[in-house]
């Protein structure tokens, strides 16, 4: 099975007085273009979630909308409260096993630090994290169910690295 982590795509700045509730802070333009183009790319690349679950704030759900419309509106969208900041990683495990007897390819759309924390704990190392840009995207493989410890990183990528 591969799961895909995603940081959200570039958003408004954190802090600003048109979204006193940091929950309703969009992605701008610029983010949404940009990451637009990255899900053009990976899915040439072979890029191809079957389900999306993303954090309920406004931010992920859009991203987690464009990598949807990239794949031909093909992956159905989730909001997950397990993927809002310090959600439990346990019970985002249990969902994403009950989800991969039907899906072989799922994606995670959450917040930094979060994404680089569970990336690294699925990989092996819980006690570091790894660095999530804006709008990067990671596939960690696991050879049968999602569990922690058994991962393998294949890539991680960045707007940058893909020239978006």
């Amino acid at each position: 099975m591969d799961l895909y982590i995603i940081r959200h795509a570039w958003a408004g700045h954190y802090g600003d007085p048109q979204w006193p509730d940091d929950s309703l802070r969009p992605l701008s333009d610029e983010g949404r273009q940009r990451f637009a183009q990255m899900v053009h790319k990976l899915v040439k690349r072979g890029f191809a979630p079957e389900l999306i679950a993303t954090s309920p704030m406004l931010r992920c759900v859009q991203t987690a909308e464009l990598a949807a419309e990239g794949l031909s509106g093909n992956a159905e969208v989730v909001e997950l409260d397990e993927l809002m900041p310090g959600g439990d990683l346990e019970t985002l495990l249990s969902w994403t096993t009950a989800q991969a007897h039907q899906h072989q390819q799922i994606a995670w759309v959450g917040h930094a630090p979060d994404v680089g924390r569970l990336a690294a704990e699925l990989i092996g190392d819980p006690d570091r994290w790894i660095r999530f840009a804006k709008g990067a995207v990671a596939a960690i493989r696991f050879d049968g169910l999602p569990r922690i410890g058994h991962g393998e990183l294949r890539w991680l990528v960045t707007a940058k690295v893909l020239r978006c």
